[in-house]
């Protein structure tokens, strides 16, 4: 029986498994093990690792620490439970073999490999006969190289097993930490906190929110420790371009410009360099890795423009702004470091321009630290959409990848700034997310509407309380609130009026005035899910939220597969692409949702790809919330189920965009408006084909070695396919528009 939570990365996973020559009924979880494997060392600090340990049973753990080291790098509880039961104990340094074997971070191989051979469970040549079968079986699709690198893992995992000489006593260097820092709140002391040590069974029933409502910002407790490596800044080389901070999936990395002074008080090690720009003269400039949060995908680096060069061949040295480097020696330093980082105030927003790529990055982050997969294409786009629009954002979620990091328990990604205003976030079902956001649109609508009512009602009359100023509410009626200053000069306004309001208790307009005040302020309402909803589930509701002519915005996370099921084809899955239920390759091309959607005239519609242009991310998110109508936005969202290494993603999303596979676009019918065409093509004409993009993708390449000559049909004829859309787009994007 597998116990596991909803995490794409870094997951705690508890296999309850039993052997015997009889037939095993025992329907209920091991209690007494006579084996335990860890194969993530940061669970020691987390989990009661040994709690159901037998006397004399076997502890196997994936340490970066040889035999002779582990025993100072333990915390004294865990070692004690060692000596007082008994413990046999083994070590590997699971990662590093699987590095030195092109494996990556991939382990589980190495770790059951060590495991028949500890366990006995089976004769030593016939388990090793058995994991090379199942190794053939498993990966064999995947080609002959992975199928090399497990087998010579399984060869390679005994000879590094190492035997731990348990001392008679702990070494008394480090104590088991708290499940959460001591500022958490309440809640998260007493009801998550227990979720967390893998406890929430213990809980009673009245420890839970009786309406469902869960608080935001618990990520950050959370300290899950799962990279090897993190990224660190080098000052010299930085250009300050702040694309680290924007392609990082989990808001990891983070930059600030700030007041010199306030270095006074920073850590020795905290890095800063004079801040670039003349907007931003006399301040200092950091880029700061939350080294606990962060899942070591290495994005950052890959995205990274600011690389040295050799002063005398000028190539390239492997050197940049960012490097990754083991997490392990430079913990302690760097969570000093950031912490001293969150406290430094965000950066003055009259000092940038918040609809640039660096600018944005200036904006906090409201979405972070979420359980998606290490290097995931979507979880940028989300995080992007919090920092420019999170403080006023009211987002409906459709079920998938999207809604399992992003509403899963025990913690919560979405966050808050420091006036606690933050993005309000629901899941309904699958199929009616588009409806679900159609209805905030409109309760928002009516509340706005009854307000400005109210407020006219109280201009009209004379209350008997007196006490609000005619210029306040005449200020709320008229304001303007198309930047993000006149929204937060409204939000003052709107605090002042509440606060007169609250000394009225005589008269019923101000009374219902207070309880809509809030709606005065411009609410920014998103609509988010996949291509398996927006294509498919969810598109007949999709397409009549797009048709009636609301403010919505839309966004979906396009991977061109439904990812959080299990890689099953959806309409938006290209020609030739194998997956579930397209195991001969789709026969059917993408469905073009951008074009549909272009038909109705008065839909902003952009498709975006941020390894390929954040410049024209950034404006395609600025100019859907400014058009006042519904607006969709597809994100290529590069994914682990289309068969690519996930640290190579954000150039697989510049190859989908340089192939014509995924054309990026703007169309703003406001353009029309000025005599201008409104499609605007942001994508060069393609420098290679789509089948040179595809092979790349083991999606693709996969229909090759199974089925060659279909392969090569589908390939072929999806070549045709694109380059034909992009021609279409390209005609589209040069029409004269008709002027009377």
């Amino acid at each position: 029986y597998f116990v596991y939570d909803s995490k794409k990365a870094g997951a705690m996973t508890v296999s309850h498994l039993r052997f015997g020559p009889d037939v095993i009924r025992s329907p209920y979880l091991c209690t007494k093990a006579n084996f335990v494997a860890c194969h993530n060392f940061s669970f020691l600090e987390k989990y009661d690792m040994l709690a159901n340990a037998n006397s004399g049973a076997v502890f196997l753990l994936a340490s970066p620490y040889s035999a002779a080291e582990v025993w100072q790098h333990m915390p004294d509880e865990v070692e004690q439970q060692i000596i007082d039961k008994k413990v046999k104990f083994y070590v590997i340094d699971a990662v590093k073999l699987a590095h030195e074997l092109g494996l990556g971070a991939r382990i589980n191989t190495i770790m059951q490999t060590c495991f028949f051979n500890i366990s006995g469970v089976l004769p030593a040549g016939e388990s090793i006969d058995a994991l090379k079968k199942a190794i053939k079986k498993a990966y064999g699709k995947k080609g002959e190289e992975i199928v090399r690198s497990n087998n010579a893992a399984v060869d390679a995992a005994v000879a590094r097993l190492e035997k731990v000489d348990v001392p008679a006593k702990v070494a008394g260097k480090i104590k088991m930490p708290a499940t959460v820092s001591a500022d958490a709140p309440e809640f998260v002391q007493n009801v998550t906190a227990a979720i967390m040590r893998q406890q929430g069974d213990l809980l009673p029933v009245s420890a839970m929110p009786v309406d469902g409502t869960w608080p935001t910002a618990t990520t950050k407790f959370e300290k899950r420790n799962i990279a090897v490596e993190i990224p660190e800044w080098n000052t010299d080389l930085c250009i300050q371009c702040g694309q680290c901070s924007l392609i990082c999936p989990h808001a990891a990395i983070r930059i600030k410009a700030y007041d010199p002074a306030i270095l006074k008080t920073a850590p020795a090690a905290f890095k800063s360099e004079d801040a670039k720009g003349k907007d931003l003269a006399g301040l200092k400039f950091t880029v700061q890795v939350a080294p606990e949060d962060c899942t070591g995908c290495g994005a950052c680096v890959q995205r990274c423009p600011a690389a040295e060069r050799d002063s005398v061949t000028k190539q390239p040295t492997g050197r940049k702004a960012i490097v990754m480097t083991e997490q392990l020696p430079i913990r302690e330093r760097e969570r000093a470091n950031w912490d001293f980082f969150l406290s430094i105030p965000e950066t003055d927003p009259k000092r940038y321009n918040r609809e640039t790529v660096k600018g944005s990055q200036f904006c906090q982050a409201l979405f972070e630290f979420s359980g998606a997969c290490a290097g995931c294409g979507e979880t940028a786009y989300v995080k992007l959409l919090t920092q420019l629009f999170g403080d006023r954002a009211m987002i409906a979620n459709a079920t998938g990848c999207s809604s399992i990091y992003g509403g899963n328990l025990p913690t919560t990604p979405y966050t808050k700034r420091a006036d606690g205003r933050g993005p309000a976030w629901a899941n309904s079902l699958f199929e009616d997310n588009a409806e679900f956001g159609f209805g905030m649109r409109l309760a928002v609508d009516r509340f706005n509407a009854y307000g400005l009512e109210l407020v006219a009602r109280l201009l009209g009359s004379e209350c008997s309380c007196k006490d609000v100023p005619v210029a306040l509410l005449t200020a709320i009626r008229d304001a303007d609130q198309s930047t993000q200053a006149g929204i937060e000069e409204q939000r003052a306004r709107v605090a002042q009026l509440k606060t007169k309001l609250a000394t009225c208790d005589s008269c019923s307009d101000c009374k219902q005035l207070l309880s809509v005040a809030d709606y005065l302020v411009k609410k920014a309402v998103w609509i988010v899910g996949g291509d398996g909803w927006a294509y498919d589930i969810g598109y007949g509701g999709l397409d009549h939220v797009l048709a009636s002519g609301r403010n919505v915005n839309v966004l979906v996370l396009d991977t061109e597969v439904y990812s959080n099921t299990g890689g099953q084809a959806s309409k938006s899955t290209p020609m030739g692409a194998v997956a579930k239920f397209a195991a001969s390759g789709k026969p059917m091309g993408k469905k073009d949702l951008g074009m549909i959607a272009m038909t109705y005239g008065n839909i902003y519609v952009a498709q975006i790809a941020m390894g390929a242009n954040p410049n024209q991310v950034v404006k395609a998110f600025t100019e859907a919330e400014a058009y006042d109508g519904p607006s969709l936005i597809i994100a290529y969202s590069h994914c682990i189920a289309q068969g690519i290494e996930m640290d190579t993603g954000l150039d697989n999303q510049k190859d989908a965009v340089n192939s014509g596979h995924f054309p990026i676009y703007r169309y703003n019918p406001m353009l029309r408006e000025e005599g201008k065409n409104p499609l605007t093509l942001d994508s060069k004409a393609p420098t290679m084909k789509f089948s040179e993009h595809a092979l790349k993708e083991n999606r693709f390449r996969i229909l090759t070695k199974t089925k060659p000559e279909n392969a090569k049909k589908l390939l072929d004829k999806a070549d045709q396919m694109f380059a034909a859309k992009y021609d279409l787009l390209t005609k589209m994007a040069g029409m004269e528009m008709y002027k009377e």
